[in-house]
């Protein structure tokens, strides 16, 4: 299911036109969205409308948000309205307190996963681009949490931005590298994801082939699977147990699970069971940190209104484009002109072209359909 392909055409917006600056309009909440925590959200945002005041206060209060515009400032790509949005998506690593099972910490953590979520005008279609964690990127100018400005450099690991600088140095660093505005971020940690899966019940999954891995702690045969929280973090985390051991393919077998949970969330009868629904909403609200626009239990409503007409079906997933970087063999770096072709179709709300992708290191690999 982890596959390059289009299953169907995104609906074409008007152009945002890369140098032109103009400022959006703020559209409606009722916009975009990205697997656990926006199909999580509608979970939270019916039981705070169901008149239990205290389940809705108390679900707000669980909501971490980070005031990005604040820390950015003005130096942003334009805001164009053209009725698409982007999402910084990120997985992070931190292996401090609940999480510390998975690693020791050493008082740092880094963004084990990041996508670049796009919707599209109309929001009936989405495309989602994985960033490999190895990137060798620039990266801007960025406030360390003790207050000290850490100086910009032309070469760095793109999940070190997280390290440096928290959630607004990967959102401007992202920005530095698409000249696309980052509308929302959202993360989800390690602990906060296994409890989220545990409390859908599971993630049904079938693997091609046996994947054991003693680094994420995972271990199954091929076949079908209904994978609890902590198999299913090991299996978005796995590197060693699929393909070639690197991060392109892990990234394939985290699309692949990103589709298998859209279409659990959508079988699962969660709104037959109030107790089943808050435990899901207390779980999704506690696991996720967002932009201060969305830390809210109300506008968190739109957003997930916004997930209604996108199914796994409706979203093209696809890789940077990427190469082997040349001054590191154990990194990869963007295929500049493919890559550019990429961040141009999805400014201007267009399809992404399948000639952008073609020589990508992670396009094709020896994940591919390892996990369905």
């Amino acid at each position: 299911m982890a596959d390059e392909s289009r299953s169907t055409r995104a609906e074409s917006g008007r152009r945002r036109a890369g140098g032109k600056r103009g400022r959006r309009r703020k559209p409606p909440e009722r916009k975009k969205g990205w697997r656990i925590a926006g199909w999580s959200a509608v979970a939270v945002l019916l039981v705070g409308g169901s008149g239990l005041g205290f389940a809705y206060f108390k679900l707000n209060g669980n909501i971490n948000g980070v005031d990005i515009n604040a820390a950015l400032g003005k130096n942003r790509p334009a805001n164009i309205d053209n009725g698409s949005q982007d999402i910084l998506v990120l997985g992070s690593d931190s292996r401090a307190g609940a999480n510390s099972e998975y690693g020791r910490d050493e008082g740092t953590a880094r963004s084990d996963t990041a996508m670049i979520v796009h919707i599209y005008a109309g929001h009936k279609q989405a495309s989602v681009v994985s960033i490999p964690r190895d990137l060798m990127v620039p990266r801007p100018a960025c406030k360390a949490p003790s207050g000290k400005t850490v100086p910009a450099t032309q070469r760095a690991q793109f999940n070190e931005a997280y390290t440096v600088g928290g959630a607004p140095c990967a959102v401007a660093t992202v920005e530095a590298m698409t000249n696309i505005r980052m509308d929302h971020y959202m993360e989800v940690d390690f602990a906060g994801f296994q409890k989220l899966i545990d409390q859908l019940g599971g993630v049904e999954v079938t693997t091609t082939k046996a994947i054991h891995d003693k680094y994420s702690h995972l271990d199954l045969d091929a076949g079908t699977h209904k994978l609890n929280g902590e198999q299913s973090l090991g299996l978005v985390r796995t590197r060693h147990g699929v393909g070639d051991g690197s991060d392109l393919g892990r990234i394939k077998v985290q699309q692949a699970f990103v589709k298998a949970l859209i279409k659990q969330v959508k079988s699962i009868g969660l709104f037959t069971s109030p107790t089943k629904l808050y435990g899901i909403a207390d779980t999704a609200t506690k696991a996720l940190t967002t932009d201060s626009e969305l830390a809210s239990v109300d506008k968190l409503l739109g957003f997930a209104e916004g997930l209604k007409g996108i199914g796994a079906d409706d979203m093209h997933m696809v890789t940077l484009p990427v190469g082997t970087d040349p001054l590191d063999s154990n990194r990869v770096a963007p295929i500049k002109a493919a890559s550019q072709e990429v961040w141009d179709a999805l400014r201007q709300d267009k399809e992404i072209p399948e000639s952008a992708l073609k020589d990508g290191a992670g396009t094709k690999t020896e994940a591919d359909n390892a996990v369905k």
